[in-house]
């Protein structure tokens, strides 16, 4: 069995964007709709300016007491993310992920359009549960060890 890209494992490859001035209010209402847990702030150029996640809206919105109603993306949003090409093998996504402590990674194709955002439920099962048993083995050795 070959290893999938993650525009391959992509649950959906369709955009989901807002400007920098919409509110928080705004993209929790989006997201929820469209099922998804990451938004893209995107400038009326269609530059990618940055990306607000659901952990961003508990963390940087609620933790802090700040009224999603008048706060702008711009104001919590991660600044320039971190983008990957399509063509990356879901394994390299997930170790990203893994030690940069991210759940979203926007995909960026070579001329910079964005195709979308690969989430780590994405990787769900096939790499995530080789991950694992990587783990477990490593703790096993480990154990061993000992």
């Amino acid at each position: 069995m070959s290893e999938r890209t993650i525009f391959q494992a992509m649950s959906r490859r369709h955009v989901l964007s807002l400007s920098p001035t919409a509110t928080v209010h705004e993209a929790a209402c989006v997201m929820t709709r469209a099922n998804c847990g990451s938004v893209l702030v995107i400038d009326q150029g269609s530059q990618l300016l940055g990306i607000v996640t659901e952990r961003d809206l508990m963390t940087r919105v609620l933790a802090k007491a700040l009224d999603p109603n008048t706060t702008p993306l711009a104001k919590i949003m991660t600044p320039n993310p971190q983008c990957v090409r399509p063509e990356l093998k879901v394994a390299d996504a997930v170790l990203i992920m893994i030690e940069r402590g991210f759940r979203h990674l926007p995909v960026m194709a070579d001329n910079g359009r964005i195709m979308g955002v690969f989430s780590v439920r994405d990787a769900l099962p096939r790499e995530v549960n080789t991950a694992v048993s990587l783990s477990e083995f490593n703790e096993q050795i480990n154990d061993s060890l000992a």
